[in-house]
């Protein structure tokens, strides 16, 4: 019998720079569902991959000097990179930029112009250049984009448009037909509400502008816009054919099943996405799912605001199963969630460390010292061990539920309800005092068969989460996996076999030291952005006396440990006094005879009671502190100018 056909997809990234900890939410996630569904005996294709093209790439590449086909090349190696550095499992990485997908959309663009979808004008209006997207001036939000924020300019240029508002009503039936389309329901209502009602605009669908794009190839010196270039990656690769003549695995596996993305694109994977394929005559996707984002505090992260993380430093700061935990179960169904170093480690110790690995650890040590690693047979049950039984064999179920409207995060809770109840029963049964009875050892043994049997239940399913920390379990364990179908009944802990050796799954963190290094490593790598005081007047300038000055003798002020006090040359014929905070960075013999510059129309003042008549000039940065000096040439008196 033929498995079903899934298919699964995130939005294509788009290549203007490496993603962080946010676009690598999207397919950690699709990955746990991907690998759900062949867990469940589904035919899966799994397809991610870059978006390529468009003026803001064009801009980056002249920028850097480079070709817009070296930079797109240098930050898909780096997508693909990533995504593999997580550990997902997808079976086709796509690539906007490939000549076969340029060639289906040049015929797609074709045939949507030539049956009267697409037609010739021009755009005059407010041009949001991140996010590539035209607006007119009620859509703007207080004078900028509606979706980023940022502020737009006009433009005006020749283009294609598409005629949206000939598939509008017909969209509107599906979504009222099939409640499921768009998910969560939140995101329906936005589009439905904010746009759909409202009517909708026709859709520019082509550039003269920049040339980093698609040609429209019966009209030189238009390029197809980003939008309908991009979305349609999603039949291109998948054996989608323009002159009809689509290939086997289209047939099987279009239409989409889901479509993963996040919810700042929803209004082109809902309204735009779907228009086009109701004139190309082609079926829906079953679900577009527009998931929340992962904020740091309470903002998105942004490499303009300084608070980006990235996905291959938390991996090499706890791990990759660690990072796929957190960012699975901490993200809501609807709602934004929020990440930060702090929380990570408060997580790892708290349920990756505590509840499964201190449960896996104890539960193999115990079955090492009490049977010599041998697996006992649960020959002495008790009314005690019902639930915790009845917690496993519920649990593929209860996943399955979940999982099948997308709550991952209370997938995994319902997994952590039998870890924590598997915890719970140790301290019920106390193994420790069994152990000392020789007459309660059957007793002793059903207690461990029933914990290394509910841990199987638990790693089975934790594998489309966690799949290294499963792996590492099941090596504990001493067993295979036999995937969900092994989830039948609680007897699947071989009686005699043996377990493998006991091993620390996830080291607690020493949380304060932990922060301090990494504090410590980000200023490193992110020295701070330097700062300026506000403007002041010029005349206020010219104010402030800078003189050049020899220095006659230093020495350090006694009872302080930051002072120095300078005998100076200001050329008047008097020393002039001034005493400095610099003791700490230099030594009072070394500054004899040095050229410096100092303030000298400053008030006096009185400092370990000794006057200081003006204030040397110094630089600071990092905590490390320079002071001025100059030529030795230059004659005491000079002043700065």
């Amino acid at each position: 019998m033929d498995k079903k056909p899934y298919y699964i997809s995130t939005a294509i990234a788009y290549t203007s720079a490496k993603p962080h900890i946010g676009n690598t939410y999207e397919i950690v996630l699709a990955d746990a569902i991907a690998r759900y569904k062949r867990m469940m005996g589904f035919d899966v294709y799994f397809q991610t991959g870059t978006d390529e093209h468009g003026q803001k790439i064009q801009e980056k590449a002249e920028a850097a000097g480079i070709s817009p086909q070296q930079h797109v090349d240098g930050v898909a190696g780096e997508v693909r990179r990533i995504w593999d550095l997580m550990n997902t499992t997808y079976d086709k990485f796509v690539r906007t930029t490939d000549p076969m997908h340029e060639k289906k959309v040049q015929k797609i663009f074709k045939k949507l112009y030539e049956q009267g979808d697409i037609y010739k004008g021009s755009y005059k209006g407010k041009y949001c250049k991140p996010c590539e997207s035209f607006w007119t001036e009620s859509q703007l939000k207080d004078g900028c984009c509606p979706d980023c924020g940022r502020p737009v300019v006009d433009a005006e240029e020749e283009a294609y448009f598409f005629k949206m508002s000939k598939y509008a009503d017909r969209l509107m039936a599906h979504i009222e037909a099939h409640p499921e389309f768009i998910q969560p329901e939140s995101r329906k209502n936005e589009m439905v509400n904010n746009f759909l009602k409202p009517g909708l605009q026709d859709l520019c669908v082509s550039r003269t502008s920049f040339s980093w794009g698609i040609p429209v190839d019966f009209d030189p010196g238009h390029v197809v816009y980003v939008w309908l270039d991009a979305l349609t990656n999603y039949i291109t690769f998948c054996g989608y054919d323009p002159d009809g003549n689509h290939d086997d695995h289209y047939k099987k596996f279009w239409p989409a099943d889901v479509h993963l993305i996040g919810k700042d694109i929803i209004r082109f994977h809902t309204i735009y996405w779907p228009i086009f394929l109701m004139a190309l005559g082609e079926e829906l996707p079953k679900q577009v799912f527009g998931h929340p984002w992962l904020l740091v505090g309470e903002g998105k992260m942004s490499k303009s605001l300084g608070n980006v993380i990235y996905a291959d430093d938390l991996v090499r700061l706890f791990g990759v199963d660690a990072v796929r935990y957190y960012v699975l179960h901490e993200m809501p169904f609807a709602n934004d969630g929020v990440i930060s170093y702090e929380l990570i480690c408060e997580r790892v110790n708290s349920e990756l460390a505590n509840v499964l690995g201190n449960l896996v650890n104890r539960t193999i040590a115990m079955t090492k010292k009490y049977f010599g690693g041998v697996i006992p047979a649960p020959d002495a049950p008790e009314p005690l061990d019902d639930e915790l039984k009845a917690i496993a064999l519920a649990l593929p179920a209860a996943v399955e539920k979940r999982m099948s409207d997308l709550h991952v995060a209370d997938a995994i809770d319902e997994i952590f309800t039998l870890l924590r109840r598997s915890n719970k029963y140790i301290d019920e049964t106390m193994p420790w005092a069994l152990a000392k009875d020789e007459s309660k050892k059957a007793r002793l043994g059903t207690v461990l068969y029933n914990l290394l049997e509910s841990i199987r239940f638990a790693a089975t399913e934790l594998r489309p989460y966690l799949p290294e920390t499963a792996d590492k379990v099941f090596a504990q364990l001493g067993v295979a996996d036999k995937g969900v179908g092994g989830l039948a009944s609680f007897d699947g802990m071989p009686v005699g076999g043996s377990v493998g050796e006991a091993s620390i799954l996830f080291e607690r963190i020493d949380i304060p030291k932990k922060l301090e290094e990494i504090e410590a490593e980000n200023a490193a790598k992110n020295p701070p952005a330097v700062t300026f005081l506000p403007d002041i007047p010029f005349d206020d300038f010219c104010k402030v006396d800078m003189t050049v000055c020899k220095v006659l003798a230093c020495e350090n002020v006694k009872k302080s440990e930051k002072l120095l006090k300078f005998q100076l040359d200001d050329g008047s014929g008097t020393p002039r006094q001034i005493l400095s905070g610099i003791a700490k960075y230099y030594k009072a013999e070394e500054l004899a005879g040095k050229t410096v510059v100092a303030v000298t129309n400053l008030p006096p003042r009185k400092m370990m009671g000794q006057e200081s008549n003006g204030m040397l000039i110094s630089a600071e940065k990092d905590g490390k502190l320079n002071l001025l000096m100059l030529d030795d040439g230059i004659p005491a008196g000079a002043k700065l100018c």
